[in-house]
Formats: C-alpha cells, sequence, structure tokens
C-alpha cells in the first residue's frame, strides 16, 4: 500500500503523457439541430498543425486531433498555434468584428503554464431553441402551434487528465438541457401550478384508466407545492446525469478521456440559472457588491457525503483505504494508543483507540488545493471520469464522484441593473490566485474607463481578469505584482452583463 501511495503522488506531480487521438463523438441520438436566435456560427476552430519537421503520420493525426478551441474564438491556424503556446502564453478572446457574443458577453482565456500538454478548459456560448414535445392535454403538439422557449447558454469545462470530456460536454450539453425542457415549453408558459402528470399519447403503454391505484385520500390529503423555477432546475440536472451517462457509453468507442468540471449558466424567462459541479466559480458583482453563486465542490467541502458513502458501501474501499479522518497518517507503532478521528457524523473531533483497519490509507486525505480522493484526484464532482482508478490498482474512483451540479436562481427582474453589473464565471485558474473582493474591485476599475454603451467593455474586463491572474513572465515563472506566483493552471473567464446593451426579452 504504501508504494501505492508513493505511485500515487508521484502521478500527481507528473506532467502525464499526451492523450491517444480521439474521433469526434455523435450528437444525440435522433436529435435535430438546435435551432437558434442568435446568427449562424463559424466553423469550429481548425485543429491545430503539427509542428515543422518530418513528423511520422500517426503524430500528426494524434496533434490534429487533440487540440480544438471554442468556436467563437474564430482562430486561424496561426492563432491556434499562439493559442498552444506554454511559453509566450497569449490571452485569446472573440474578434472585435461586430459580431459580438450574446448580451455582449466578454470571453478571455490563456493556456497554462505547461501543467498539461495542451489548454484543457473548453468554453460554450449558445442561444437555444425549445420547441414543445407535446401539449399538456397529451395531444402531440403541430408544428405551427404554440410557441417555443429560448434559452442563453454559457457554459465553461475544465478538463483534467485529457481534454475529451471538456471538448463532448462544450458540445453537447446544452443540447441535453434542450432535450429537458421540451416537455415543459407550455407548463412554464401557463402561470397555473404544474400538473403532477404528464398524460401519455393515446394509445400509448400506460394510457389506461390507472384511477384505481390511487390510495385513500386521507394518506394524501394534500400536494407538495412544486414551482416553474423548480422544473428548470430538475431539467438542468437531470441532463448533467445523461450527459455523464452519454460519456460511460461512449469512452472507449470515441476515447473521451478523462473527465471535467462543468460551471452552466441558463437564462430563461426572466431568471438565471447557475450549475456548478466541480471547482469553478461563479459571483454576480451588482453595484460593488458580491453575490456568489456557486460553491466549489472538493474533498474537503464533501468530506462528509464521501465518508458516509464509504461507511455504508466498504466495498468501495477495496481494504486499502479508511473512511475515517485523522489530522496526520497514522503509524503502525501507534497501535492501542488514542489518537484524534472524525468520521461521516462529525463537524469536530474526538478521540478513539487506534486499530488495525486505521492504519490504511485515508479516503479523504491533505487540505486545500492538495486535498485528495483516495490519494487520486482533487475534485468530486464533474462529468467523466469512468476509467479513473486508484493509481497501481484496479479500484474505480468514479463511485465517489458525483455528476450532479448545485444549481443557484437569480431573478433578474427583482432588480434594476445598471451596466457596470455583471456575472463572472471562471474555472480554478483564475480564483486560485484571485479572490472574489480582487475581482469586484478589477470590474470596477476596468468597466469606469469604457462609456456605459460600450459592448467592448466586457471582453476588456475578461482579459484584465486573465492577465492578472496569469502575470507576467520572470526568472523564476510567471508572477503577479506581489512577485506571488501566478496561476499556471488554464484560465477561462465569461463576463455576462446583467445591465446595458444586453437584451433580455
Amino acid at each position: 500500500m504504501l508504494n501505492r501511495v508513493r505511485s500515487a503522488v508521484a502521478h500527481l506531480v507528473s506532467s502525464g503523457g499526451a492523450p491517444p487521438p480521439r474521433p469526434k463523438s455523435p450528437d444525440l441520438p435522433n436529435a435535430p439541430s438546435p435551432q437558434t436566435a442568435a446568427p449562424p456560427e463559424a466553423p469550429r476552430s481548425p485543429p491545430a498543425r503539427a509542428g515543422s519537421g518530418s513528423a511520422a503520420p500517426a503524430k500528426t493525426v494524434e496533434a490534429r486531433a487533440s487540440f480544438s478551441r471554442p468556436t467563437f474564438l474564430q482562430l486561424s491556424p496561426g492563432g491556434l498555434r499562439r493559442a498552444d503556446d506554454h511559453a509566450g502564453r497569449t490571452v485569446q478572446s472573440p474578434p472585435d468584428t461586430g459580431r459580438r457574443l450574446p448580451w455582449s458577453t466578454g470571453y478571455a482565456e490563456v493556456i497554462n503554464a505547461g501543467k498539461s500538454r495542451h489548454n484543457e478548459d473548453q468554453a460554450c456560448c449558445e442561444v437555444v431553441y425549445v420547441e414543445g414535445r407535446r401539449s399538456v392535454s397529451g395531444v402531440p403538439r403541430e408544428p405551427s402551434q404554440g410557441q417555443g422557449l429560448c434559452f442563453y447558454y454559457w457554459g465553461l469545462f475544465d478538463g483534467h487528465a485529457g481534454g475529451g470530456a471538456a471538448e463532448m460536454a462544450s458540445r453537447l450539453l446544452h443540447r441535453h438541457i434542450r432535450e429537458q425542457l421540451k416537455d415543459l415549453v407550455e407548463i412554464l408558459q401557463d402561470p397555473s401550478p404544474p400538473p403532477l402528470c404528464l398524460p401519455s399519447t393515446p394509445g400509448a403503454p400506460g394510457s389506461s384508466d390507472s384511477s384505481h391505484l390511487v390510495g385513500p385520500q386521507s394518506c394524501w390529503s394534500s400536494q407538495k407545492e412544486v414551482t416553474h423555477e423548480s422544473l428548470v432546475v430538475g431539467a438542468i440536472e437531470n441532463a448533467f446525469q445523461f450527459m455523464d451517462e452519454q460519456m460511460a457509453r461512449e469512452r472507449r468507442g470515441h476515447q473521451v478521456e478523462g473527465g471535467c468540471c462543468a460551471l452552466v449558466v441558463v437564462y430563461l424567462l426572466g431568471k438565471v440559472y447557475v450549475a456548478n459541479a466541480g471547482d469553478s466559480r461563479a459571483i454576480i458583482v451588482r453595484n460593488g457588491e458580491i453575490i456568489p453563486m456557486s460553491r466549489e465542490f472538493t474533498p474537503e467541502t464533501e468530506r462528509r457525503r464521501l465518508q458516509l458513502l464509504g461507511f455504508l458501501k466498504p466495498e468501495l474501499l477495496g481494504g486499502e483505504f479508511t473512511h475515517l479522518e485523522f489530522p496526520r497518517r497514522i503509524q503502525p507503532k501507534e497501535l492501542g494508543q488514542r489518537t484524534l478521528y472524525r468520521d461521516q457524523n462529525m463537524t469536530g473531533w474526538a478521540y478513539k483507540k487506534i486499530e488495525l483497519e486505521d492504519l490504511r490509507f485515508p479516503l479523504v486525505c491533505g487540505e486545500g488545493k492538495k486535498a485528495r480522493v483516495m490519494a487520486t484526484i482533487g475534485v468530486t464532482r464533474g462529468l467523466g471520469d469512468h476509467n479513473l482508478k486508484v493509481c497501481s490498482s484496479t479500484l474505480p474512483i468514479k463511485p465517489f464522484l458525483s455528476c450532479f451540479p448545485e444549481v443557484r436562481v437569480y431573478d433578474l427582474t427583482q432588480y434594476e441593473h445598471c451596466p457596470d453589473d455583471v456575472l463572472v464565471l471562471g474555472t480554478d485558474g483564475l480564483w486560485d490566485v484571485t479572490s472574489d473582493c480582487e475581482v469586484a474591485a478589477t470590474v470596477d476599475r476596468v468597466l469606469s474607463a469604457y462609456e456605459p454603451n460600450d459592448p467592448s467593455r466586457y471582453t476588456a474586463l475578461a482579459q484584465a481578469l486573465v492577465l492578472g491572474a496569469r502575470g507576467t513572465p520572470r526568472d523564476r515563472g510567471w508572477r503577479l505584482p506581489n512577485n506571488k506566483l501566478g496561476s499556471g493552471d488554464d484560465i477561462s473567464v465569461f463576463v455576462i452583463p446583467l445591465g446595458g446593451p444586453g437584451s433580455y426579452s
């Protein structure tokens, strides 16, 4: 076990090899291509070409298949090469050509300083039209009947152990959300409470009378209140689950390596839904006030959930790990002594007698950015990671990783927003070295230098946030103005204006 832990630590500090080439994953089965209210997208930025020289064809295919950037960046082959340069770390943003992202959203990104071979972050910004699948009466809706819904969508996907999962999620997650909303189109447009059950199509299985199945009314005298907002939240949660299941099905045939954290924003019918699964972060800066719109899911923040699962299903620990937590690793010579510990029920600490099982490696170890689940991964929610195992072991880690996001809702109609009010989304490369207060200060400094109706101000703000976290190159790496280390991770930032030039109708 000690050798296995040493191998795990060595694996964490090494950068790892290049990901294998992968074909593109198909879109959702039988899903029509999305209709959008935005102008047609430009083609996805072409993959980077192999470097000069007499590279073998196989290497050329690998390089071209393993690197792509968000479509809306519209990068030329030269731009792709600059985006893939770890030494220069050029900040990339959409071109200022007059064709802007929805709501004049700002975006900027930069590659890591050598942490991985390519930028493993991905991003997506879409306007998605949803046409209802059926009417509430159960009669299939004619294409001309009724009116569909349109939602705005932003997504950041922070990949790890390869960029395959992040790229797949950036292409397909919004389509899963659209599929989940199809049954809700008419319900969300109706102010009356949502129906308890949707009627089946006449003649379909389950459409026969089932009134005899209803129990005594005395047991079910009242119905729980279900809001339209909770239906949208449930649709987003289901979409994350179906996206994760699709990755599991296709991980072999399409080589969807690794996993990704996912931070998604959906604007629908006056409300902003922020869904986070991982360690990315979203905040609203409104009139100088900071409103957190997500929380990070790490081994520390989810310790009790992980320990409870290990306690209920000890077979997942494989006899190699203990679900208990100790302030430090227990030594064999300490058997029989009393030491501090805590389990899944505890927030504080207590003493217990050390037993042989306590010598196993803890399920959750380390603290801060060094905290790990089973000495392997530092995040506890996200998509993918279906092939992830404990280093030098066949023990899977996926059972401890949840694909479900936490969804927070912000009602835009409840406040008067000015052009300086923004929603900032960032992968952990930003937040590792930048606090919420520092982001708010940058928002005030940058936006005050532009006219309120200048739509380029939000891209300038995104660039300033990325540059501030990246730092500048010096003799000992990338440094911030205070000489502390800048972020060596991939950094991706969306700045979404909540007032001013954005149209919310």
